[in-house]
């Protein structure tokens, strides 16, 4: 695509390319302010961050929060499930979207109209809480990882990616195959998939990033604390260290344990979001790709 010069743009394309910069570097400053606080703030002693706000005074810094926190034993046994449950949904979750959507993509297959009917019925309805824990629990599944990780495992909407993605591929692909003699399975695992990865990754990013960030599963099935993920072991730090209301009596006992909870609020973010914030950069492009190419067909 040939670029224009600004110069020779007409003033309506102007208007609207100057307009569409100040609209972006508005949403960037709204992005950038709150992480860049978030960082100091965590890093700030609580008085001085209760009374004066933040600083750039070095002196005035303080990595209480951060030792408060890892020294907790308990936040590496949550890095570590968090990691074990988020691979392991993720592998699952993407495994179980791929096979559902290559049939669904086949004009050949008999019955897709009724099971995207059923799909898109599950999309707007529940079972509720209350049937979905009966059933984890009659499954045997309480307190276990499965319990985290199965229930969420399939995403009627990452199918439709997935299933429009695979429509976009052209068809001249599966008749070669047919010819060289592939069957449905050679052609799947050996040929489509690895066409697939920019949307394979963006669904394996999707999945990762929400069972990273989930803990409300963890929080209604799993009783061990030694099972528990980071999210829910750093809401459980967070709560310990929040004022009770039955502490009026020393009003410096409470005083101190709410500056202390603010202080580990910011840390506790910065700590559960720093994986992510590495993990992205390597995978931007397949997010970007595959993105742009699931959504060509509707």
């Amino acid at each position: 695509m040939r670029k224009v010069k600004f110069s020779k743009m007409a003033m309506s394309d102007k208007i609207l390319l100057i307009t569409g910069y100040i609209l972006l570097g508005l949403f960037v400053v709204a992005i950038i302010i709150p992480i860049i606080y978030i960082i100091i703030a965590s890093f700030m002693d609580p008085v001085t961050l209760q009374n004066s706000g933040i600083t750039f005074d070095m002196e005035k810094w303080t990595t209480t929060a951060y030792e408060r926190v890892l020294s907790n034993k308990q936040i590496w046994v949550g890095f570590r499930n968090a990691i074990i449950y988020s691979v392991v949904f993720t592998f699952v979750s993407v495994a179980v979207t791929l096979l559902a959507a290559y049939p669904m993509s086949r004009a050949d297959f008999k019955g897709r109209g009724l099971f995207n009917t059923i799909f898109m019925i599950t999309m707007f309805f529940g079972g509720g809480l209350i049937p979905t824990y009966l059933l984890i629990s009659n499954l045997g599944l309480l307190n276990s990882m499965w319990a985290v990780i199965l229930p969420g495992a399939f995403s009627v909407w990452n199918m439709i990616i997935a299933r429009t993605y695979y429509q976009g591929i052209p068809s001249e692909l599966r008749e070669a195959a047919d010819v060289d003699g592939a069957n449905e399975l050679t052609y799947f695992f050996m040929i489509l998939l690895p066409v697939c990865t920019p949307v394979i990754t963006v669904l394996a990013l999707w999945q990762f990033v929400g069972m990273w960030n989930s803990y409300f599963d963890a929080m209604i099935y799993l009783n061990d604390a030694s099972k528990q993920p980071l999210q829910l072991v750093l809401r459980s730090i967070l709560i310990q260290n929040q004022p009770e209301s039955g502490m009026i009596a020393d009003m410096q006992s409470t005083a101190a344990r709410a500056q202390l909870a603010e202080l580990l609020k910011y840390a506790t973010i910065i700590i559960s979001s720093l994986p992510l914030l590495i993990m992205y950069p390597f995978f931007q492009k397949y997010f970007d790709s595959g993105i742009m190419v699931g959504s060509v067909k509707g």
